[in-house]
């Protein structure tokens, strides 16, 4: 037997012995782990299986375990979440902290604050946000107006943020702030980490149409931030953002990719058969049924492309940009996927409340509403396929 192979069988052996069953169904938006101070466990076999792989490292499988994660090679991660998927088993973690925050940290920060953050962020401890986007500076990133003043022990940020997901909920913040307003734009930027809970923060959350408010006005009065809190040096901070949103851009891809999953959602099969009606186990419309594989294989083709991306990112082989084109096409096919789940459902998709539409289908239709920020948050479509032209098919502005 090799090495991979024993690993496989150990790696299987344990999840079929530590996953409860409960953490082998779809999640349930109320039962999503973010951790963090203000974490309610609604369901207490969330709290053991979370506890269970951070014991093992493996909510961040690939991180060193110097910080809290489990040292998995590429091909051992891959077998561990092949394995998960053979279960149904739920992400027993989900944190800007793991998807974003971490690996910058990684490639930008000093050992002394990988050691402290890191371990905070593999165990759950730690909920983020991330302040970059402000009221007046949209996809102007680089224009921001949020000022750090340097008074000596400690930088003093004064200014707002908008767009600050789940800010209300967050414990800390990555933040982008101005610390040498004479500088060129993308010269003058640092980039900083503080508690929510300092004196002088304030979020105000933003009711979406779909009902819910994920996103937050957030405000700085005066907040002091330590000088030890400021990752990658005095002024670096753009270089941090630039890596920091690839990483985002990724994450919002992913989405895309992940419609025949469980998930939080609906999948899409599951609304065909239950609309259209099955034979056999199967979606009994052949013309649907087509649709639906379809769709299945789009995700299945994007899923193996961002794991092939992925390696070669870790591999540094990788152009930067095709974050760009992920988070395009996953955008899209989110979008498509909620598209097809209202056409599946008919009247039945465009309740709001009432006794004559049931959770799920309240839930997807809210859901539907929500896919529209897709082609927003992390950076806009607009954004996105200006990027590609210029930097990956190179061509020209005018």
């Amino acid at each position: 037997m090799s090495d991979l192979q024993a690993f496989r069988s150990e790696t299987r052996a344990w999840l079929d012995a530590n996953c409860p069953a409960s953490m082998r169904t779809p999640t349930p938006e109320a039962e999503v782990i973010w951790g963090g101070r203000k974490q309610q466990w609604v369901n207490p076999d969330s709290k053991v299986w979370m506890e269970r792989m951070v014991e093992r490292g493996w909510t961040v499988p690939r991180w060193p375990t110097e910080y809290g994660g489990g040292g998995l090679s590429a091909d051992q991660d891959k077998i561990l979440q092949e394995e998960m998927r053979r279960i149904n088993a739920r992400i027993p973690l989900q944190s800007f902290g793991i998807w974003m925050l971490g690996p910058a940290l990684l490639e930008f920060a000093s050992e002394e604050q990988k050691r402290h953050y890191l371990p905070q962020i593999t165990r759950g401890e730690i909920r983020w946000c991330q302040g970059y986007s402000e009221p007046n500076y949209g996809s102007d990133l680089a224009g921001l107006q949020t000022r750090a003043e340097d008074k000596g022990d400690y930088y003093l940020v004064n200014g707002a943020k908008i767009w600050t997901s789940y800010a209300d909920m967050s414990d800390w913040i990555f933040c982008l702030v101005r610390t040498d307003p004479a500088a060129p734009k993308h010269e003058g930027i640092s980039f900083l980490l503080f508690d929510m809970d300092s004196e002088g923060v304030t979020t105000s959350p933003i009711q979406l149409i779909s009902g819910a408010s994920p996103f937050c006005q957030t405000f700085f009065d005066n907040v002091k931030v330590p000088k030890s809190q400021i990752v990658g040096g005095l002024n670096k901070g753009w270089t941090i953002a630039k890596r920091l949103l690839q990483h985002e851009r990724q994450m919002v891809a992913g989405i895309g990719g992940n419609s025949a999953l469980g998930g939080t959602g609906s999948r899409l099969e599951d609304v065909a058969k239950n609309y259209v009606g099955e034979e056999q186990g199967r979606i009994s419309d052949p013309a649907i049924r087509d649709d639906v594989c379809g769709h299945r294989m789009n995700d299945r083709a994007f899923q193996l492309t961002l794991a092939r991306s992925g390696e070669e990112i870790k591999a540094d082989r990788a152009d930067p940009n095709l974050a760009s084109i992920f988070k395009y096409y996953g955008t899209e096919q989110n979008k498509r996927k909620y598209e097809q789940m209202l056409n599946l459902m008919g009247v039945q998709a465009v309740g709001w409340d009432g006794a004559t539409f049931n959770d799920k289908e309240l839930g997807t239709t809210r859901q539907w509403l929500r896919s529209k920020a897709n082609s927003i948050e992390g950076g806009t479509s607009e954004v996105q396929l200006n990027v590609i032209a210029k930097r990956v098919l190179g061509l020209p502005d005018e």
